[in-house]
């Protein structure tokens, strides 16, 4: 998966935007690209390293998925009790990162429309 086919994929769910808003915490050392859907996060990963997204996650989906998977884990600067971080290449397929996207998304615009 490539970031910019994640990112087409992350913006074709409807009402999807992104920006970049913890440039000035970072003072210019990486770049967080966020989607945000009614104005709330739903995944998030740094540009210029594109080797793990973080996503929403449903607590009781959490620990089946970090048994199957190696390549699922404690999420980067994300609450662990509903988020998780998914290591790009590995062995999570590519169908399932964008079917874990997706439930982080309807996750996000259930609670927040």
């Amino acid at each position: 998966m490539d970031i910019e086919g994640f990112r087409e994929y992350c913006l074709s769910l409807p009402g999807v935007s992104e920006g970049t808003p913890f440039e000035k915490f970072s003072r210019g050392k990486f770049t967080i690209l966020v989607f945000y859907v009614s104005g709330h996060m739903f995944c998030y990963f740094n540009i210029d390293d594109f080797s793990s997204i973080t996503i929403k996650c449903d607590p009781g989906e959490m620990v089946e998925l970090k048994e199957r998977y190696q390549a699922i884990g404690e999420p980067f600067n994300g609450d662990k009790r509903y988020w998780i971080s998914v290591q790009l290449g590995q062995d999570v397929p590519d169908d399932k990162v964008r079917e874990l996207v997706s439930n982080s998304y309807r996750l996000v615009a259930q609670k927040y429309r």
